[in-house]
């Protein structure tokens, strides 16, 4: 197979960030990507209606003349989120998902939920009308080795918070364990689950294995080789459930390379190209629209792409880190020679 045809793809997790970082960055997104679920972890973050839909307007007013791209909105859980406010988001149109971060899981979490019961009332509300929660999978308790944090928080979080909750529609974001993919397989339709392009690339040693390397440093962290196995295998098997979320975050080489860099891998521009040679090498090359434009849509009942986007058997010509404002940012590194160009 030479070319390869398929409905544009969705990306289902997405930081785009703000004012200068996101004028950079948008255009390589916008320019393979139809929509995209929009992380609402800006400083401060995205809590209300009013502010989702003014970020949308900065977002749409950065988006290069000629470039088509639906931002799909998302509101930043907190314990003080008004109920009545993401209904009314949500019945506008506007908001497409609720985001649960743990307090201080991952980057600008601080103002996250750390009192589940807190927001009981919210997540009834969004099982009433059919919003999707988003949850960023890690429990954040110092006793907890951050390789284990992501199954701890399914049993102590997410099942709960589920059970408690009956036909609340939940996406788990970028799972990173064999525990997640299997606890995703054993739920019924209302449970969806993302996976990162970079995910299925990297395990912990690339991060640790010969030197702290930054630009594979991201959160959740990248665990063992036969998580990373798993995830391929959950990706490229065809089931609905899974689909693509590329979370791709970037940060400033500066940011990256401080004593307490900056967790996120900047994917957007080579995500496709990576992930054709993964589906490839899998021999599954049938299912990758599947993953990226098929699944995500049905999760979130929203209609498939109607334009296509092809893949080409060739070497693509992208480049290692694009220039912003506040400084360079390098592009992920897949570490192998890459066959696939979007044409």
């Amino acid at each position: 197979m030479t070319t390869l045809t398929i409905a544009r793809p969705d990306d289902w997790h997405l930081h785009l960030r703000d004012g200068a970082m996101m004028r950079a960055v948008l255009p390589w997104t916008a320019r393979d990507f139809a929509r995209a679920i929009i992380m609402p972890n800006l400083v401060p973050p995205v809590v209300t209606g009013a502010q989702a839909a003014a970020y949308r307007d900065r977002i749409l007013a950065a988006l290069p003349d000629g470039m088509t791209f639906e931002p799909l909105m998302t509101l930043y859980l907190t314990e003080d989120t008004d109920a009545d406010d993401v209904a009314a988001a949500h019945t506008s149109g506007l908001v497409k998902a609720v985001k649960l971060y743990p307090a201080g899981a991952t980057t600008n979490s601080a103002s996250g939920v750390t009192n589940f019961d807190a927001v009981r009332p919210v997540l009834e509300r969004m099982a009433e009308i059919g919003l999707p929660l988003c949850v960023h999978g890690e429990v954040t308790d110092h006793d907890i080795d951050i390789f284990d944090r992501e199954a701890v928080f399914i049993d102590r979080i997410l099942d709960p918070i589920r059970r408690a909750t009956p036909g609340l529609r939940v996406v788990m974001e970028h799972i990173t364990t064999s525990d997640a993919v299997d606890y995703a397989r054993a739920q019924d339709d209302t449970l969806g689950a993302t996976i990162t392009t970079h995910h299925m690339v990297i395990n912990r040693n690339h991060i640790l294995a010969g030197g702290i390397k930054p630009h594979y440093y991201c959160l959740p962290v990248a665990k063992r080789e036969e998580h990373r196995l798993a995830l391929r295998a959950a990706a490229t098997s065809g089931e609905a459930r899974f689909f693509l979320g590329t979370d791709s975050a970037p940060h400033t080489d500066a940011n990256k390379f401080l004593p307490c860099g900056c967790a996120g891998c900047f994917t957007a521009p080579n995500t496709l190209p990576i992930l054709a040679q993964v589906f490839e090498d899998e021999g599954a090359l049938d299912r990758l629209e599947g993953f990226t434009s098929k699944h995500g849509p049905a999760f979130y009942g929203l209609p498939v792409n109607t334009q296509t986007l092809t893949l080409t058997k060739t070497a693509p010509d992208l480049p290692g880190h694009i220039d912003t404002d506040d400084g360079p940012v390098t592009v992920f590194d897949p570490g192998f020679d890459l066959t696939w160009s979007v044409s």
